[in-house]
């Protein structure tokens, strides 16, 4: 198996699985009967609100290069778009109009990573170069294009920009609705570092009665998003940054039931699923990073990260149950690597 842009695909991956050119991954399992048995779940009909304020955290410096939105107003001239009375443009009239902007930083709060947020150095044609690859052997420059090619030497390049494939607007065309699958980590761990390998992922899911089936998104609660929203309202709260569990990304067993599990997309309450920095095995593959490699660029497994959790969880567990209807869309925004999301969970 093969494709036009690689004659070698990484070990453990899927690439070419789903067609030469397929651009979402896993995603592809989702199935007109998995939403059929994901809207099965509605039973009562009560929403939950998945995502934390967009501009949460706040009074927090998680990543220092990525800030909350600046909203700001359109101009009509030089009058600022807020309150503004149409009357100055056409007397008589009585409207008034509020017209606004923002600039974001895409991964900020509750967020989406698209497939082409992390690839690899892989030698894609067996021929001892090492390119920069994505997630089924799209490459950086031809598909995923900025501004400097690293890779040659900090070489300039004109313009477009941008995910010319792997691009967040693949994943929100999918319509991201399927069955949720909740994981209560913080009911068995409480809000502490625990890095959660498959020997403990497994028994929580036997205490819980949980089971993770093709076409599920794994939703894992930690507990940090209260800690956020705590900090969020009041900045003398108590926070610290490392303290909430994740997964252990390095856990090769681990990596093998994501893999044969069959789920379509994991998304935490934390703010990258697996711990950072992982301190069971630095430089596992190469990367400090070994479950965004492993979901991003081997197995095109979409992964969201500080979803507000919290609340459905509580709920589920009050009412014995793990499963809901998720549905959580990206914005459809072409040549972006990543989004800000308002999912919603439905009992």
């Amino acid at each position: 198996m093969s494709s036009e842009r690689w004659a070698v695909r990484p070990q453990g991956s899927n690439w070419g699985n789903f067609g030469p050119d397929d651009q979402i991954g896993r995603l592809n399992l989702i199935s007109t009967a998995h939403r059929r048995a994901a809207a099965a779940e509605v039973r009562e009909g009560i929403v939950f609100c998945l995502s934390l304020p967009l501009d949460c955290p706040r009074h927090v410096s998680l990543h220092p290069r990525r800030q909350p939105p600046a909203l700001d107003w359109f101009l009509r001239g030089q009058d600022p778009t807020m309150n503004y009375p149409m009357a100055r443009v056409t007397p008589g009239q009585t409207d008034i109009v509020n017209d606004d902007r923002a600039a974001l930083s895409l991964q900020f709060s509750t967020q989406w990573d698209s497939l082409c947020h992390i690839g690899a150095q892989w030698d894609a044609h067996d021929d001892d170069v090492c390119e920069a690859t994505y997630y089924n052997g799209y490459r950086a420059n031809a598909d995923i294009r900025g501004p400097v090619d690293y890779i040659a030497g900090e070489t300039p390049r004109e313009g477009p920009y941008g995910a010319f494939a792997l691009g967040i607007e693949t994943i929100a065309e999918t319509g991201m609705q399927t069955r949720g699958v909740m994981v209560d980590l913080f009911a068995h761990v409480g809000l502490e570092r625990v890095a959660v390998g498959y020997d403990m992922l497994m028994r929580i899911l036997d205490a819980d009665g949980v089971e993770v089936g093709e076409g599920d998104v794994l939703c894992l609660r930690t507990g940090f998003d209260r800690a956020l929203l705590a900090r969020y309202v009041d900045p003398a709260a108590p926070f610290d940054q490392q303290r909430c569990s994740g997964l252990d990304g390095a856990d090769e067993r681990l990596q093998r039931w994501i893999d044969d599990s069959g789920l379509v997309a994991i998304v935490s309450d934390n703010e990258a699923v697996e711990l950072l920095p992982n301190g069971a095995r630095d430089g596992h593959h190469g990367t400090h990073i070994p479950l965004h490699h492993l979901c991003l660029f081997k197995l095109g497994i979409p992964l969201g990260e500080m979803f507000l959790l919290s609340d459905l969880a509580d709920w589920l567990r009050a009412n014995g149950r793990s499963r809901f209807l998720f549905t959580a869309p990206p914005l459809r925004l072409p040549g972006a690597v990543g989004s800000p999301v308002t999912g919603v969970g439905t009992v």
